[in-house]
């Protein structure tokens, strides 16, 4: 059964891998709309996913949107069957698991009808920084799910926990 996807894109190198995420969903046959932060923009740009999606790519948080209402945080999140957050920066989970509503994102996180799952990729100190471990408690007992991120060697160099799942 088909479903609309909602991906928000946080800001950080594993950006490119969302790229790989939208072209399978719609290969499976989902809807997809994206939503990046401006720091995503800054490692792939928008016209990308637009191309992979066929859909408008929305990063500012009253950029019209969804319904041409300017309520997009709103709207967006009303039209779709699941919101992933792919990958998930330490700043946005810490934003979300805070309730700081503050981009199209955190907006969207905090307005949302529809399930919340988060991708993570960070490097490993991190992952493992025990802010981010509150933080990734607090989601979880929110009712967020969060796919545990991956071992194995970060664009940093490092080799740890912190990679997205692919």
């Amino acid at each position: 059964m088909s479903k609309h996807i909602l991906l928000g894109i946080s800001g950080g190198i594993a950006a490119y891998k969302s790229c790989e995420l939208v072209r399978l969903l719609k290969k499976q046959g989902h809807s997809v709309t994206v939503v990046m932060s401006r720091a995503a923009t800054e490692f792939v740009s928008p016209l990308t996913f637009q191309a992979l999606s066929g859909n408008p790519v929305l990063a500012e948080t009253h950029s019209g949107g969804s319904g041409g209402n300017g309520m997009a945080h709103i709207n967006l999140t009303r039209e779709a069957d699941v919101f992933l957050i792919a990958p998930a920066s330490a700043n946005t989970i810490a934003k979300i698991a805070c309730g700081i509503a503050d981009n199209l994102l955190t907006n969207l996180a905090a307005a949302r009808k529809c399930p919340l799952a988060v991708a993570p990729a960070m490097n490993v100190e991190m992952w493992f920084n025990p802010a981010n471990q509150r933080n990734i408690a607090q989601l979880l007992a929110d009712g967020i799910t969060v796919f545990q991120p991956a071992e194995g060697e970060q664009a940093c160099g490092e080799t740890g926990v912190g990679r997205m799942p692919e």
